[in-house]
């Protein structure tokens, strides 16, 4: 064998094994979706239990938002003080303590704390898994493998919805039937401990992040790894660590102060967060049952609907993962954009059509149709664009120095926007289901706008050469 043909066989092997703990490390991904999305089934079978309001509704539901924003706080700053391993850990510890409280609670308040617990969980492994597959992953390959954290939470909301159809159909076609001697809603949240047992055992078998390591003084370990999952010379890789890093001071929040409050780049990351939430995506994911439900369609067919909107997802992503790379970011991103804007455009004047009578409310069959088409390409387009670009930026986009910190508070914003829009839309959805829509569509047509502006394509640059 030749030195050409034994190099390229030992980058293959290290890319390989750079896959698999990115892999590891997107099981936190995983849970954040089937956390966020297995409430979905039991929207109205909690309501209707605990005899509650739409808007107290949806702030149970909401609530493991305002813990993500919390545990995506608070991420960042524990990964700098006691690594990203221990905190992948810490994660799947809370996703175990949240799915057993919130199978048996006592009260709808009570549920909503083992929803704040999840949530927090949920936060952590949004900062911590991208950036640990961001530090492991070589430049030309980073985009794909970060989109194995997009892949994995697609991957969680899709199960989570089949789980829920599967426990609504052996209770009978709902999610207020009986299961032994719980409801089928009680066994959707409590099945989520099994993957979180999963991610604990994983998470405690991959290796610590190198540039950790480095900023941690831990040296040898850093050049151990590095050596598993670099085709460079370790050594020259650590010392361009270290120059990044600027020596070994652990960045602080106060690192992003700039003249407008925070720097430039931190703006544009939280504006990027932010309006990936305000085109109004979770929606589909939380309420999409209860969506259906509103206009005329049974529970056991819009759960159907819910696991359907799913496989979209799953696809949308993969076309994403296959294109991240090939032609940018900023590319993706426009499509997307200018997709959704049509799509919710054309979403929100179908449900225009719906005819309420009395209490009852039935959309025609064929706005419905319309309705169904018009979403589900609404969420390829998100899927393929700003589902997994908004997460590959955020864990690339900023300088070493600051990097961990502003992923936090990028990320925080990112749940703070998806809890305002959770907890609104259900009286938004009261008060007018077709305006609802229009509004998420004119965010996504302003989310044309400041792509083009404002966002600087990172695409095949090493994270050592993203500047402020």
């Amino acid at each position: 064998m030749s030195a050409l043909q034994s190099r390229a066989s030992g980058g293959t092997a290290k890319l390989g094994h750079v896959v698999m703990i990115a892999g590891a490390a997107a099981l936190g991904g995983f849970l954040f979706g089937y956390d966020t999305s297995v409430i979905n089934g039991g929207v109205d079978a909690i309501q209707e239990h605990f005899g509650v309001g739409s808007a107290l509704t949806g702030v149970t539901v909401s609530s493991a938002l305002l813990g993500s924003a919390v545990g995506a706080g608070i991420a960042g700053g524990l990964a700098d003080r006691i690594g990203r391993i221990r905190v992948m850990q810490l994660a799947a510890v809370l996703f175990i303590i949240s799915a057993v409280g919130s199978a048996v609670p006592f009260a709808i308040w009570d549920l909503a704390i083992w929803r704040v617990v999840g949530g927090v969980a949920i936060g952590i492994a949004s900062v911590i898994a991208p950036a640990y597959i961001a530090e492991v992953a070589p430049a030309e390959y980073r985009g794909r493998l970060a989109s194995l954290q997009q892949l994995a939470i697609v991957l969680g909301i899709a199960l989570s919805q089949l789980v829920n159809y599967a426990l609504a159909a052996f209770a009978g076609g709902s999610a207020s039937g009986m299961l032994g001697p719980i409801q089928a809603w009680q066994w959707m949240l409590g099945v989520a401990a099994i993957p979180a047992v999963v991610y604990l055992v994983v998470a405690s078998a991959i290796p610590e992040s190198p540039r950790y390591l480095v900023a941690a003084g831990k040296l040898d370990r850093a050049r151990e790894v590095l050596n598993k999952i670099e085709a460079a010379d370790a050594d020259a890789k650590i010392a361009e660590i270290q120059g990044a890093l600027g020596g070994e001071r652990k960045p602080k929040l106060s690192d992003l102060r700039g003249k407008l409050g925070v720097l430039p780049i931190v703006w544009v990351g939280m504006a990027i967060a932010a309006l990936q939430q305000f085109v109004g995506i979770n929606v589909i994911f939380y309420y999409s049952s209860s969506l259906w439900h509103s206009v005329g369609i049974n529970e056991e067919s819009s759960l159907l609907l819910s696991l359907f909107t799913s496989i979209v997802n799953i696809i949308g992503t993969l076309v994403a993962i296959a294109l991240v790379d090939k032609i940018g970011r900023k590319p993706l991103l426009v499509i997307g954009s200018v997709g959704m804007t049509v799509s919710l455009a054309v979403t929100g004047w179908a449900f225009s059509f719906a005819q309420v009578v009395g209490e009852d409310a039935m959309l025609p069959a064929q706005w419905g149709v319309v309705a169904l088409i018009s979403a589900s390409a609404f969420v390829l387009f998100f899927a393929a664009s700003w589902g997994v670009v908004m997460w590959v930026l955020l864990g690339e986009m900023f300088p070493a120095r600051i990097r961990a910190a502003a992923l936090a508070v990028g990320t925080a914003t990112n749940w703070v926007a998806n809890w305002l829009v959770t907890v609104s839309f259900p009286s938004m959805r009261d008060w007018n289901l077709p305006v609802t829509y229009f509004i998420y569509a004119a965010f996504a047509a302003l989310s044309v706008v400041f792509v083009v502006k404002y966002l600087k394509e990172t695409n095949g640059r090493s994270l050592e050469e993203m500047g402020s």
